[in-house]
């Protein structure tokens, strides 16, 4: 049996899944070519394909370890109270997307969530069935409360996006998300207990 004359060398996939991550996050997911992922781990540029045999199997590596950290964060909040913990939660997301832009972007690229690769799936929609039993809580009278999340859930990321693009200081003045924050779990969640004119 004739030996392989380029053999898998060990670390490597780890390698390239980590310069990926460097590289997304210092210049956006435009710069997540195989070819520069493999410049900058130092190997030749069909090295990446002996793990990952498509483009997207190496971008969704690289998605992966963003819900890896965010699922992290999400697991921090100690929050107990229903509305309370949405508004951690919240805020751990707009947090994460401002400084991980290029991985918030392409974590939730479609092809890749759409393509099921490396089960990002399987990492994204506990997360959102968290926010939506959440919501159920937080609202009892919502009667589809997987509604009522994934509008609030699409607030949030077009806070996110506007932020990144410079919309929002352009529009309001400022880049402040707390105000804007209150009134997205507002309109979605109603008042705050003891807010004026609440009565939850």
């Amino acid at each position: 049996m004739t030996a392989d004359p380029h053999p898998p060398e060990p670390g490597l996939r780890d390698r390239l899944v980590r310069t990926g991550v460097e590289l997304v996050d210092a210049e956006g997911v435009q710069a997540l070519s195989l070819r520069e992922i493999a410049r900058r781990a130092g190997v030749s540029h069909g090295a990446p394909r002996r793990y990952f045999p498509t483009h997207l199997d190496l971008l969704s590596a690289i998605a992966h370890e963003g819900f890896r950290e965010l699922g992290t964060r999400v697991a921090s909040v100690t929050e107990d109270e229903p509305r309370a913990r949405i508004a951690a939660l919240a805020g751990v997301y707009l947090d994460f997307a401002h400084r991980r832009g290029g991985m918030y972007e392409l974590m939730f690229r479609h092809d890749l969530l759409e393509s099921g690769r490396l089960g990002l799936r399987d990492t994204s929609l506990p997360l959102f069935a968290h926010l939506a039993e959440l919501v159920a809580r937080a609202r009892p009278d919502a009667p589809d409360p997987a509604v009522v999340a994934g509008a609030l859930w699409a607030n949030l990321h077009g806070l996110a996006q506007l932020r990144r693009w410079g919309s929002l200081r352009l529009a309001t003045g400022s880049d402040d998300m707390a105000p804007l924050l209150a009134a997205s779990l507002d309109a979605h969640l109603g008042p705050a207990a003891g807010a004026v004119g609440g009565g939850r």
